[in-house]
């Protein structure tokens, strides 16, 4: 099965988004510079709705 989130978290660099802390298990919180607000990322997203959802959080067009 397919795992989105290198994609997803390179997509989100480049878009200027950064790491700002670990969350609880294996989750992520990122900030987007486009929003101006906090997100979570999974380590592990194996839908690409996730994905798509993700990089809508953070102000980008969906990919997948």
């Amino acid at each position: 099965m397919a795992d989105y989130a290198p994609e997803v978290k390179r997509l989100l660099r480049e878009a200027g988004c950064y790491l700002v802390r670990q969350g609880k298990g294996d989750h992520e919180i990122w900030y987007s510079p486009i929003t101006g607000r906090r997100f979570v990322v999974d380590s592990k997203i194996k839908s690409r709705h996730t994905a798509n959802a993700v990089l809508k959080q953070a102000g980008l067009p969906k990919k997948f």
